[in-house]
């Protein structure tokens, strides 16, 4: 591949000033000692199938597939942020944004970040050995690339991926699907007055886990339970160092508005329960709730379905003139 430079990749990729701070880390990581991989053709539907890839992200995957003959520029920038994810593996410190590429990369550019988590595979899945990681484990985890991916095409219609620094924590092996529930190796955030005046027994930079739900049926109690069980059983067996006692959620699920609506035994009220709640919200939640419940891109409230209890309290309450909002809450593990 030909030597390049920051200014260089920055001029072909038409890349402007929301990347330069990106370029600058990248360039300041260098190359990687080992360099990346793809995977061999023949290899490719096995890996994307394992990787819940749906046949139609798969086939642009394929059609726009890099190679630093074809797409030096491109490569460049794949060697580097592959280097970001092989460096920190192990890692849960707090991640840059990764920003996406001009639209005017087409496809190449929408799923520059699925390829460098392809590239990452191999590395992944060989830390997750060393960890003794379970291979359904393993799999379940990544595979949310492929989930990932079909979210990007339902909500935009095309192929594409807008998650990368979140996929970040699935593929430096922080982040740990257990059944229902994912679990994120992480450290209290909260500063010691808001703490001391909780009254928890638990500190700031203590090991904790972030607590996310993906897009993955029914969030029943049953659910719920075995994945907790699992959690407090798999991270003291494979991470035994980091004593984890406390799980923390933040989400629009945890809205305790919503219990006005669907009341006590409903699935989310009853996930609600589970957590005491920080006083105050995090932010606005509005965005959130429409992006999850109904999965577009800036609806409009006349235009959305009403058929489940959950997406008419959600129009309902917006069309009152009220708000959703974002709460962070905890559980004992």
């Amino acid at each position: 591949m030909p030597q390049l430079d920051t200014a260089t990749v920055c001029r072909r990729l038409g890349l402007g000033d929301d990347h330069r701070a990106w370029l600058q880390a990248l360039a300041a990581a260098g190359p990687p000692m080992r360099p990346p991989t793809l995977p061999r053709a023949g290899d490719v539907p096995w890996l994307l199938e394992r990787l819940g890839i749906a046949d139609s992200d798969a086939a642009e995957l394929t059609r726009a597939w890099p190679s630093p003959e074809r797409t030096p520029e491109v490569w460049w920038l794949l060697e580097r942020c592959h280097r970001c994810i092989v460096r920190d593996l192990g890692g849960t410190s707090p991640l840059e944004q990764w920003p996406a590429l001009p639209r005017s990369l087409g496809a190449l550019g929408r799923l520059f970040y699925a390829y460098v988590l392809l590239a990452a595979v191999p590395d992944t899945r060989r830390w997750h050995r060393q960890r003794d990681i379970p291979d359904d484990v393993s799999w379940a985890t990544l595979a949310d690339l492929g989930r990932q991916l079909a979210l990007r095409r339902r909500i935009h219609g095309e192929a594409g991926l807008d998650t990368p620094t979140w996929l970040r924590s699935h593929f430096r092996g922080a982040l740990y699907q257990l059944g229902r529930l994912q679990f994120c190796r992480s450290r209290i955030p909260y500063q010691p007055a808001t703490l001391q005046r909780l009254g928890v027994r638990f500190r700031h930079g203590d090991p904790a886990l972030d607590l996310h739900i993906p897009e993955a049926g029914p969030l029943t109690p049953e659910a719920c339970d075995h994945a907790l069980r699992w959690a407090r059983a798999f991270f003291p067996r494979h991470f035994p160092a980091e004593r984890y006692q406390v799980a923390i959620c933040t989400s629009w699920l945890l809205d305790t508005q919503l219990a006005a609506y669907l009341g006590p035994e409903s699935n989310i009220v009853r996930f609600q329960r589970r957590f005491r709640l920080l006083p105050g919200s995090v932010g606005d939640g509005d965005d959130d709730i429409l992006r999850f419940v109904f999965r577009r891109a800036a609806p409009a409230l006349h235009e959305l379905p009403q058929r489940t209890s959950l997406e008419r309290a959600v129009v309902g309450h917006l069309r009152a003139g009220y708000h959703w909002r974002i709460r962070t809450g905890w559980l004992d593990l």
